[in-house]
């Protein structure tokens, strides 16, 4: 008898299973939800195996790996740790209005402090019709305008947190020019010009994707884009060179007591020239301009002194009574003499 023999099938393996397809999706959702600035389960466990691989290094006294999880949303925060501080990072994202949605509006800022935690991450309601969301780089779609906020109580809020506070930014003046807001140039580092300023790239105005995969190395801005992560991104190439760049800047303490009224002395008249019209003047300084027959103030010279030492005139001294002596030295200045003139010049420059 002739056996049969029984040809096997062949099974097709590269047809996706259940279980492949469940996990493509949550992968394609985890990398939205990173895109997105928001932090979900699915985000943190992708995103851990992206950097995780990643050698970890001390630079200028920063960890890269913790400043990588910073960026990607994995750290958690302690109490204190989401308090604002001394740093707040900035970040905005615009939105299309206008004919063919050329014109840009502001639509989302985010603000993060020193560790990366969220202080502030509000959509803006907008004035006129939305042409363009430019979701594939803003991020931004029509249903996050739901709860969106008037333009002038989310700029209230920004102002209220950035007082006597350094803001840190990429191009930070394009943030501040959406904003409608002003920052003081001491107060303010901009990780554009710094990185220009200390030639970390060649480029002169260096994108922050570029300057994150240079520090950082990874990559950010891929996608959508989200002001969240790239605030957070913007703090870490900054905590890298902060102790660098903030060479050229005064301490913030000194910056905030600079604006305070400071008592008067002698030797800050003669170098000012001007008085404060604003300050009263008080008991004790009224007190001592008695003393000078000249009529000047506490620690300036009346130039009564400079006039008769300079021209040699006794009979203008200082033990005439006061009419007296006023007189006879508005009688020399009367004389148009050049020498008192310049003497005076010489005394209060």
């Amino acid at each position: 008898m002739t056996a049969h023999v029984r040809k096997k099938r062949k099974v097709d393996h590269t047809s996706a299973s259940p279980d492949a397809t469940v996990t493509q999706s949550i992968s394609a959702s985890a990398e939205m939800s990173f895109i997105r600035g928001k932090q979900m389960v699915a985000s943190t466990s992708v995103a851990s195996v992206s950097i995780s691989s990643l050698p970890d290094a001390i630079k200028n006294g920063e960890s890269l790996a913790s400043l990588r999880r910073m960026v990607v949303g994995e750290l958690e925060y302690t109490t204190i740790q989401q308090q604002p501080g001394k740093y707040l990072a900035v970040d905005c994202e615009m939105v299309g209005v206008g004919i063919n949605g050329a014109e840009s509006s502001l639509a989302r800022v985010s603000l993060v402090n020193y560790h990366g935690a969220v202080i502030m991450d509000e959509f803006v309601l907008q004035r006129e019709r939305v042409v363009d969301y430019r979701t594939e780089f803003s991020g931004i779609r029509p249903t996050d305008m739901i709860n969106a906020k008037p333009f002038v109580e989310v700029q209230e809020k920004v102002a209220q947190l950035l007082k006597d506070r350094i803001l840190v930014g990429h191009a930070v003046h394009n943030d501040l020019k959406a904003l409608l807001l002003s920052h003081p140039r001491h107060q303010t580092r901009d990780t554009q010009l710094e990185a220009k300023k200390h030639k970390l790239t060649r480029s002169s105005r260096p994108a922050l994707r570029h300057l994150v995969q240079q520090e950082l190395n990874i990559v950010i801005q891929s996608g959508e884009h989200s002001s969240v992560t790239d605030a957070r991104a913007t703090m870490a190439v900054y905590r890298i060179h902060r102790k660098v760049w903030d060479k050229g800047h005064p301490p913030l303490s000194s910056t905030i007591s600079s604006g305070k009224k400071r008592k008067r002395t002698p030797s800050s008249d003669h170098e000012s020239g001007s008085e404060d019209e604003d300050r009263p003047a008080s008991k004790t300084s009224s007190h001592n301009t008695k003393q000078f027959p000249g009529g000047g103030r506490k620690g300036v010279s009346s130039g009564l002194s400079t006039v008769t030492r300079h021209t040699g005139k006794s009979s203008i001294g200082h033990g005439s009574s006061n009419l007296e002596t006023k007189n006879a030295w508005w009688k020399e200045l009367g004389n148009g003499s050049s020498g008192s003139k310049g003497s005076l010049r010489m005394k209060f420059g």
